[in-house]
């Protein structure tokens, strides 16, 4: 199952309710609450994210199976856990950046 979830966008302008994710310096809103699913990113100045996850605006699907999903595609970033049983990945595909999502319950969210 591929299920949207939202669209990441990058900003380099602070938005109202974003939280702090340490592992990757990023700053994040919660898609949920903006009424067209949008997710702002704002980037650390020494964040490790780089290249199109950092640059590209991107989409994001809940998956059943990360493994699954990330079969025969081009990983940039390998899965990883921002919050506790939350797990996502990114993936270039056609020129276009795509973030996998794995989570036990939507309270796991870093946003939460």
């Amino acid at each position: 199952m591929r299920e949207f979830h939202h669209i990441g966008l990058p900003t380099d302008t602070s938005q109202p309710g974003e939280v702090y994710v340490e592992d990757t310096k990023v700053w994040v809103t919660d898609p949920r609450k903006h009424p067209y699913k949008v997710e702002y990113l704002r980037f650390e100045k020494d964040s490790p994210v780089k290249g199109p996850v950092r640059d590209l605006p991107h989409i994001g699907f809940r998956v059943d199976d990360m493994a699954e999903a990330l079969r025969g595609e081009h990983v940039l970033l390998e899965p990883f856990s921002p919050s506790p049983g939350f797990f996502v990945a990114f993936v270039l595909r056609d020129g276009a950046v795509f973030e996998f999502m794995t989570f036990e319950h939507e309270s796991n969210l870093p946003w939460k």
